[in-house]
C-alpha cells in the first residue's frame, strides 16, 4: 500500500511540474512567437534573391483578412496566428520543384513554423464555447485567403514567379502577425 501511494505521489508530482513548465512556456509564447516571426521573415529573404523583375507582371492581391487579427480576445488571435503558421507550413511545404530557393533556410523556416505550431496548439484553449463562433468566423477567412493562394500555385503550375509572388505575400502575412503578437 505504502508503494503504491509514494508512486501516486511521484505521478502528481510529475503531472503538476509538467502544468507549471506547460504554463510557463505558455507566458511566454508571445515573446517565443515575436522570435519565430522575426526568425522565419529572415529565413524568407535568406531563401531566395530579390524579387525577379519578370513577375512582377504576374503580382496578384490576395488580400489578407487581417480582421481576424483584431479580435478582443487573445485567445482568438492566438488561434487565428496558429491556424496562420499551419497554413503557410502547408504552403511551403509541397510542389517547391521549381522554386530553386535555398534548401537549408527553407528547412529552417519550415522546422520553426512546425515548432511553433506544436507550441499554439499546447497553449491555446481550443474548447471554450464562447470563442468557437469567431474562430470558425475566422477560420473559414483564413481558409479561403490561403486557398486563393494555392490555387494561384496550382495555375501557375508552381513555377518560379508563383513561387516568388507567394514568398512575397508570406513575407507581408508574417508582418501583419509580428504587428498583432507585438500589441500582445
Amino acid at each position: 500500500i505504502m508503494n503504491a501511494l509514494g508512486l501516486i505521489q511521484v505521478g502528481l508530482m510529475l503531472l503538476c511540474t509538467t502544468t507549471i513548465i506547460s504554463s510557463l512556456q505558455c507566458n511566454h509564447l508571445p515573446l517565443q512567437q515575436r522570435k519565430v516571426v522575426e526568425n522565419s521573415l529572415q529565413l524568407l529573404d535568406k531563401m531566395g534573391k530579390k524579387f525577379p523583375q519578370q513577375c512582377l507582371k504576374e503580382k496578384t492581391s490576395f488580400r489578407f483578412p487581417e480582421q481576424v487579427l483584431k479580435p478582443r480576445q487573445k485567445e482568438t488571435v492566438k488561434v487565428a496566428i496558429e491556424e496562420i503558421f499551419q497554413h503557410i507550413f502547408y504552403i511551403f511545404s509541397k510542389n517547391l520543384t521549381l522554386a530553386a530557393w535555398d534548401g537549408t533556410a527553407l528547412e529552417q523556416f519550415q522546422n520553426g513554423l512546425y515548432r511553433q505550431i506544436e507550441q499554439l496548439e499546447a497553449c491555446v484553449i481550443k474548447k471554450q464555447s464562447h470563442y468557437f463562433r469567431s474562430k470558425e468566423v475566422n477560420r473559414l477567412k483564413l481558409k479561403k485567403y490561403f486557398k486563393k493562394i494555392d490555387c494561384f500555385l496550382k495555375d501557375k503550375q508552381h513555377n518560379l514567379c508563383s513561387w516568388e509572388i507567394s514568398r512575397a505575400e508570406m513575407r507581408r502575412c508574417l508582418q501583419l502577425v509580428d504587428k498583432v503578437i507585438r500589441k500582445i
